[in-house]
């Protein structure tokens, strides 16, 4: 537990700012099985769509270090690699 007025406040700051993060990366993981689950379904085109609404989501949650920079480049990468794939 906290003893001093500024250690009770870093951790009320680290709270608020855990459930926030937390909720955040729940959203981009939705967007993100949106995306797989159109690539297994066999859906070129669904999934060229939902890969575009999540680009930006993933890339703004990377912005906020909710997420690293590479591991948002990482997902985006493969995400499209995947969707290339079903493609060919």
């Amino acid at each position: 537990m906290a003893n001093t007025k500024q250690a009770r406040k870093r951790a009320r700051q680290s709270e608020k700012r855990r459930v926030l993060k937390s909720s955040q990366r729940a959203m981009v993981r939705t967007y993100i099985k949106r995306v797989l689950k159109a690539v297994a379904n066999g859906d070129h085109a669904a999934a060229t769509a939902e890969f575009k609404a999540a680009q930006p989501v993933i890339d703004r949650i990377a912005d906020k270090d909710v997420i690293a920079k590479k591991k948002a480049a990482r997902i985006k990468s493969r995400l499209n690699a995947r969707i290339k794939k079903l493609a060919a």
